[in-house]
């Protein structure tokens, strides 16, 4: 290998590098070897079926493209297979608009015959890759059917809470008709399994569990003590009969009622609103601790009443919170909790496991469990909260939620709205997406319904598995495909053990030396060029990282990505690769279609290629004339200025001087003057459709003078202001009289300052000697200098003697 051929390769190596191919689509990627697999590939995949569309050397998987490639590859568009989803509506009921009527109300509707939710029943044809979405509507119907179990755990805890119960029927009964008509209320009570070491199993324990004197029930697991009804006086009656039991230990078996109640049809649920509320003091047992009685086996969720009494209680395990949670949601069941402060913080954390549930704090004697359910049942109502049923593997559900006062959520919240009132409306966008074909194409039915609601919408999944070309216009063992393959599509589909293009050969006969022959070109050793794979003695050229990007020829000798670049293009931008050669679009030539014939961009300003003074080549000026220059070949920075050049023709012509003054006829005679009184009236850029060079000249005299030049098609006009602005000279008198003013204003200033300094001194002298002369302390009557002749002296002895005496 040459050196030149060495650093070709590190050229192209840098080239890759520092341009990194784009991704292929994934039509492509997919390597489709039928119709089907290509529209399972994506939503924008589409199948070529024309017979002729295949180039010498494509592979059969290059008829899947994007449709917009195919179309561009020569495909007709009638000829491409792009099979588009769509839905259909199947049951479209109006939500109900039905009011609430004080007294008696005739033709009543059903429960079944309102509606909340719609559409109702729905059908998706589903494309890989292609959502299809609808829109349903939720509105809360007034006057909604509610049924209501009250499930109380009668541990012996709970005694004074009975009390309160016993009387809740008919008070709750009447609350409840303020917000429907239609009320069912049913009871329940639980204590724990009945087994050790949840119970003492004594005989004696096991008829009164309670300790003294206190007269309590044997302990049981759950009892349905009456089912749904409208009557609260039986509610009253038959509670008021009920007694309180005992157990061991703190937690309960209130999993077990629970389980029972949401799934067995003694209860009478109906298909409305369904509320229970539990209502206990103590924690929860859960899928587990039933090893402490030696109970392994797991809940089965199903109904074990017998007499109203759940008799399996020793023989499965409590219940898991997720097959809770199941159950409950399947049979549209919203959980009330009502339970005391102690325990509250458990309970919520339960709460937010289970959807559609709400956590109430129970008084010491449950006084307040009435208003502790009406709030709570309003929580629950005033949410909605879509769910849907198990997904097909490859199908995904988006919701989108347009809720009260234009809130619209998306992603996880897409699925609910809050605030909602009775009457409210609300709209849920939903979409399903399909990635390939789930089940093998077998149509599939997904609900989704409202937590806490009967009501569901059925969505019936269809699947676009295969093209329409697949089932018509088939031939099997067609002659196209040497009776060997079924013609579909365009296209053989070879039986097993057939290959090439026609079906022609065996998979068994495939690589001999006789087929490899006619994949060589020139007798060359490589096999279709190094860039494919001899099949049947016919090269299938090989992809390329990038898709985009082909091989073809009868030996896989072209490709579309070899050819010349030019701006790190290919083909410059301007026309395709075709065989490692550039095929240039209209006005491009050159061999990276790098040359424009267009000469619009070779015009200068007066309309001519290159100003007359060049030629045009590849869309740019060649300039002929080397003192030009520039894009347009209209620039000359050697030549002198075109208000330099008239200047002097100009100046003689308009005023007689200058040095062309005594030749101004002979050589200025080539323009039309014509003189303006001032600069403003010299014509304006904007006054002429042609270009005006506004000038401004200095003579020797150092006068200025203005003028214009343009040229008027084959005329030049000069217009020159008629006369010159010279500059005058200086004016002595106010020069001199400013200098003696100034003088005898210095001198003035001078002799002020001068005078008030003196001023300043001779105050402060007098201030002195006023001061000096207060100070002064002799009489001013007698003479300092006088001094008295007479001596006076005293004997110091004198007055002692006496005092001695």
């Amino acid at each position: 290998m040459d050196l030149k051929v060495i650093l070709i390769s590190l050229l192209l190596g840098v080239f890759c590098y520092c341009n990194p191919q784009k991704e292929g689509n994934e039509c492509i990627s997919a390597n489709a070897k039928h119709c089907g697999e290509c529209i399972q590939a994506g939503a924008k995949c589409g199948w070529c079926e024309q017979e002729d569309f295949l180039k010498q050397g494509e592979a059969l998987s290059t008829r899947c493209d994007e449709v917009e490639s195919l179309k561009e590859r020569g495909c007709n568009d009638s000829q491409i297979q792009n099979p588009i989803g769509k839905k259909s509506i199947i049951t479209n009921k109006p939500v109900t608009n039905r009011k609430k009527v004080t007294g008696v109300e005739t033709n009543k509707p059903k429960p079944e015959e309102i509606t909340q939710i719609q559409p109702q029943k729905l059908r998706l044809n589903l494309r890989s890759g292609q959502p299809q979405s609808f829109d349903l509507k939720f509105k809360r119907a007034e006057d909604y059917p509610i049924d209501l179990y009250y499930l109380m755990d009668l541990s012996y805890s709970m005694k004074d809470d009975l009390e309160n119960v016993k009387n809740l029927g008919t008070s709750l009964m009447l609350e409840m008709k303020k917000i429907t008509s239609d009320f069912h209320i049913g009871f329940g009570s639980f204590v724990e399994k009945t087994v050790m070491p949840y119970i003492s199993t004594t005989p004696s324990k096991l008829l009164n569990p309670c300790t003294g004197d206190q007269n309590c029930t044997s302990p049981f697991s759950y009892k349905n003590v009456l089912s749904l009804t409208s009557d609260g006086n039986m509610f009253n009656s038959l509670v008021g009969k009920q007694q309180i039991s005992g157990n061991l230990d703190s937690p309960e078996g209130g999993f077990d009622a629970i389980m029972q109640v949401a799934v067995c049809r003694e209860i009478g649920w109906r298909n409305v609103t369904r509320l229970l509320v539990f209502s206990t003091d103590a924690g929860f047992h859960f899928a587990g601790d039933g090893k402490l009685g030696g109970i392994v086996l797991p809940n089965d969720g199903k109904c074990h009443l017998e007499d109203n009494v759940y008799t399996m209680s020793h023989y499965y395990d409590y219940p898991s919170i997720a097959h809770l949670v199941q159950k409950l949601s399947d049979n549209n069941i919203q959980t009330i909790f009502a339970v005391t402060e102690e325990f509250q913080p458990v309970y919520q954390e339960l709460k937010n496991l289970i959807p559609k549930s709400a956590v109430g704090t129970l008084s010491a004697n449950s006084s307040n469990v009435i208003n502790l359910i009406i709030d709570a049942y309003n929580s629950l109502s005033s949410e909605v909260i879509l769910d849907n049923s198990k997904l097909p593997e490859g199908v995904e559900i988006e919701y989108k939620s347009q809720c009260k006062n234009g809130v619209v959520n998306d992603k996880d919240d897409g699925r609910k709205c809050s605030n909602i009132s009775i009457g409210d409306e609300v709209n849920f966008n939903i979409t399903v997406t399909s990635k390939g074909c789930p089940n093998d194409g077998k149509s599939e039915t997904i609900k989704i319904k409202p937590l806490g609601f009967t009501e569901e919408v059925e969505i019936i999944l269809n699947f676009i598995c295969d093209c329409q070309c697949q089932n018509n216009d088939v031939v099997k063992k067609s002659e196209k495909c040497s009776l060997n393959g079924t013609f579909e599509c365009g296209a053989c589909r070879c039986f097993e053990g057939r290959v090439g293009r026609n079906c022609e050969c065996s998979s068994n006969d495939m690589a001999t030396d006789d087929m490899d022959q006619t994949c060589r070109k020139d007798n060359s050793t490589d096999i279709c060029s190094n860039n494919g794979e001899c099949v049947c003695g016919t090269c299938e050229c090989k992809k390329r990282p990038n898709p985009e990007e082909r091989y073809s020829g009868q030996f896989c000798e072209c490709d579309n990505f070899n050819c010349d670049r030019s701006g790190n293009k290919l083909c410059g931008g301007n026309g395709r690769c075709v065989c490692r050669e550039c095929i240039c679009d209209p006005m491009w030539s050159g061999r990276a279609c790098d040359c424009s014939l267009d000469n619009s961009t070779c015009l200068a300003t007066n309309k001519q290629i290159c100003n007359g003074r060049g030629r045009c080549e590849c869309g740019v000026c060649k300039c002929t004339d080397p003192k030009f220059q520039g894009p347009t070949c209209e620039t000359c920075p050697t030549c002198p200025g075109v208000c330099a050049e008239h200047k002097l023709c100009v100046q003689c012509r308009a005023f007689g001087t200058g040095e062309k003054m005594k030749t101004c006829k002979e050589e200025c005679s080539y323009f039309n003057l014509i003189t303006v009184k001032d600069r403003n009236k010299l014509p304006q850029p904007n006054d002429y459709p042609y270009p005006v060079m506004h000038c401004k000249e200095r003579d020797a005299n150092d006068c200025w003078f203005y003028y214009t030049y343009a040229v008027n098609d084959t005329e030049r006009e000069v217009h020159v202001v008629d006369k010159l602005d010279c500059p005058s000279g200086p004016d002595i008198i106010p020069i001199v009289a400013g200098v003696v003013a100034g003088i005898v204003l210095i001198g003035l200033a001078l002799l002020l300052i001068w005078k008030l300094l003196m001023i300043i001194h001779d105050r402060r002298e007098f201030a002195k000697f006023e001061k000096e002369k207060m100070n002064a302390k002799w009489d001013t009557q007698e003479n300092p200098i006088y001094k008295s002749p007479i001596n006076q002296f005293q004997n110091p002895n004198y007055g002692r003697k006496a005092a001695v005496l």
